[in-house]
């Protein structure tokens, strides 16, 4: 039948245990690559960027990287990022000691407040980019 989808076996890991699904990285466009990953890298306390072909790369405490590219035009994306009590109390007043602005909502109508989905809020990038912190999953 054609709507059917073949049996795949399951991928295995470097341990030989079966793997689940995990995002690995994404590019993020950017008009200073080196600028923007310096940004986020500071404001979410996380280590310094690293050059990787021609990305400079930040790395999530998951394992993620987001790739900064700063070849083509960057359109705005959103980004967010779970973290805890004890990290966004530092993030907020990383954020707050810069003087940026931040926002309760996505579409940046609740300015200089957060949310309390948990906790959470969300500023702008160098690129323009829709970064959200926050301290509890949705649906949680």
């Amino acid at each position: 039948m054609e709507d059917e989808i073949p049996d795949v076996p399951p991928q295995v890991g470097l341990e030989g245990v079966a793997m689940g699904v995990q995002l690995n990285h994404t590019i993020v466009p950017a008009h200073d690559k080196r600028a923007a990953a310096a940004f986020l890298a500071e404001i979410l306390g996380l280590k310094p960027p690293k050059p990787f072909g021609p990305f400079v790369c930040i790395e999530t405490s998951n394992g993620v990287s987001l790739d900064y590219d700063d070849r083509g035009d960057p359109s705005s994306h959103h980004y967010a990022f779970l973290v805890s009590e004890e990290e966004f109390d530092a993030i907020f007043t990383r954020v707050k000691e810069r003087g940026l602005t931040y926002w309760a909502d996505p579409g940046h109508q609740e300015e200089n407040r957060i949310n309390h989905n948990g906790r959470g809020f969300y500023f702008e990038d160098p690129s323009g980019h829709n970064m959200e912190v926050l301290t509890r999953p949705y649906g949680s």
